[in-house]
């Protein structure tokens, strides 16, 4: 049974078409300038099945919650994740839903302008409009309340959030809500989980900030614990 994930009620802008496409544990949320539900099916099917054949000569892959090393045979969906994972400190899974949607917009790229591609609460997205991604931080009293507004851009940009308090990701810390934006969804979400883990009190929040924003491509962290807020980089955040 797939949970219903209440925040897509609210997530559709009235100019693309939006519609849900799931197999298995996928459940993806997209809006394009049309609806090409039967490609990116099509496209998720593929990298489902990479993985899981992939996973099955290699059970580590999706066992380890620490990096593995790098192999040079593995699929590329697989080989990138394993690559990200490795920089950040974490096991390629952490990685997983940001991967599985920064390569399906990939595939979409030729065929709409304006896509948001979202997995889980991590979003691989082009726009052509500004947009607002509203923070969903569980107990924080920012919850719901604030958001990143995002500039019309002709690059895709990921937006990945992990959470110690939200869902059903693992995560080792406290952080009601680690948001990274980034030029790559895969990578975002590896370092929101590395982030969030390192966040079990709020005097933590500045360190996790600072390490961070060390990665190339990173242009955006948010981190929320309670009441407590840091921020860097390039975010406009607004209230809601």
């Amino acid at each position: 049974m797939y949970e219903e994930r209440f925040y897509r009620r609210i997530s559709k802008p009235a100019e693309l078409a939006c519609y849900e496409v799931r197999y298995r544990e996928t459940d993806l949320f997209c809006c394009t300038d049309g609806d090409l539900s039967p490609f990116i099916k099509e496209r998720v099917l593929f990298y489902r099945n990479q993985l899981e054949e992939y996973i099955r000569t290699r059970p580590s892959f999706e066992e380890s919650l620490a990096p593995i090393e790098d192999d040079r045979f593995a699929p590329a969906l697989a080989g990138e994740m394993i690559r990200a994972a490795a920089l950040v400190g974490v096991g390629p899974m952490a990685t997983v839903a940001g991967a599985i949607a920064e390569y399906v917009g990939r595939d979409i790229m030729p065929l709409t302008r304006d896509f948001i591609i979202e997995n889980g609460g991590d979003i691989y997205l082009r726009t052509s409009e500004k947009r607002t991604i509203q923070i969903h931080a569980g107990p924080s009293p920012f919850s719901g309340r604030i958001g990143i507004a995002l500039k019309p851009a002709p690059e895709p940009r990921g937006v990945c959030t992990s959470s110690g308090t939200v869902g059903h990701s693992l995560s080792f810390g406290r952080a009601d809500a680690v948001c990274v934006v980034g030029s790559s969804s895969l990578f975002a979400d590896g370092l929101a989980t590395c982030l969030g883990n390192s966040v079990k009190k709020k005097d933590d929040i500045a360190a996790a900030v600072e390490k961070g924003q060390r990665f190339p491509g990173v242009t955006g962290i948010l981190i929320i614990l309670g009441d407590q807020l840091g921020a860097w980089g390039d975010l406009d955040i607004v209230e809601i």
